[in-house]
C-alpha cells in the first residue's frame, strides 16, 4: 500500500556513506527530507546531489536532515561522490542510501514498474520530527527536482504549524498568509491584533507572524 500523508515514515536500518542508517534514531527531532535517485553516474541526478550539498545550510537552519538514496552499492556511491564534486563544485555532505537489496524502496514505493521494474522514481518525502510523512512528491527520471520549491514546502509547513494559517498560491517567505476557516473573527483578533484583509468571509489574509 502506498504512503499517504499523515502516515507514520517506515523506520529502516540501511548501510550509506556515512555509515549504517538507523532512521527515526538518525532522524531524532528534525525534520527529514528523503529522496531518492534512479540510477548513479546519471547526469540529473548528479546536478540534485550537488544542488543538495550546496543548500545544506538553508536546511540546516530549518532544522532538517536530508538523505538521499539509491539503489547502487556503497563503492559506486563513493565513486560518484567524486564526480559530484567535480562537475558540481559542492561536495557530498549528507546521507546517501545504499538500496542494493531495495528494503527502503520497498517500504516507500520508490519502484514503479510501469515506469521501470529496477529503478527508482524520483521521490521526495518531507517528513517532520513526529516522524510523521508532511510531503510526498514523485517526479519523473527525466526531470530534476526543484529544490527551492522543496524549501518553500518546507517554511510552509513549519509556520503553519505554529500558527492557525495557510499560505496561498505562489506564497513565499514573508508574503501574506491565510487564517484558517476553522478560526472565528473573534479567536482572530487575539491571534492577529493588527486586524487582516477580508476579501470574502472564508478568505481573510494577514501579514506573515514576524514579518
Amino acid at each position: 500500500m502506498s504512503l499517504r500523508l499523515g502516515d507514520i515514515a517506515p523506520d529502516f536500518t540501511q548501510e550509506s556513506t556515512e555509515g549504517p542508517i538507523h532512521f527515526h534514531e538518525w532522524a531524532g527531532d528534525s525534520w527529514v527530507i528523503l529522496f531518492s535517485h534512479p540510477k548513479d553516474f546519471t547526469p540529473v541526478c548528479t546536478t540534485e546531489l550537488g544542488e543538495v550539498s550546496r543548500l545544506k545550510p538553508e536546511f540546516e537552519k530549518r532544522n532538517t536532515k536530508v538523505i538521499g538514496l539509491s539503489v547502487d552499492p556503497l563503492e559506486d556511491h563513493k565513486a560518484w561522490a567524486g564526480d559530484i564534486q567535480e562537475t558540481q563544485g559542492s561536495a557530498l555532505n549528507f546521507p546517501l542510501l545504499a538500496d542494493a537489496d531495495r528494503k527502503v524502496s520497498d517500504l516507500y514505493d520508490m519502484i514503479h514498474p510501469n515506469a521501470n521494474d529496477t529503478l527508482t522514481v524520483r521521490s521526495v518525502f518531507i517528513v517532520d520530527p513526529n516522524k510523521k510523512i508532511r510531503l510526498t512528491l514523485t517526479y519523473p527520471a527525466s526531470t530534476g527536482r526543484h529544490f527551492d520549491e522543496i524549501l518553500r514546502v518546507l517554511d510552509s509547513l513549519q509556520l503553519t504549524d505554529s500558527h492557525k494559517l495557510a499560505t496561498p498560491v505562489n506564497w513565499q517567505p514573508g508574503g501574506d498568509c491565510i487564517i484558517v476557516p476553522a478560526v472565528s473573527n473573534e479567536e482572530a483578533a487575539k491571534l492577529f491584533p493588527e486586524g487582516w484583509d477580508e476579501k470574502k468571509p472564508y478568505l481573510r489574509l494577514v501579514k506573515q507572524p514576524g514579518k
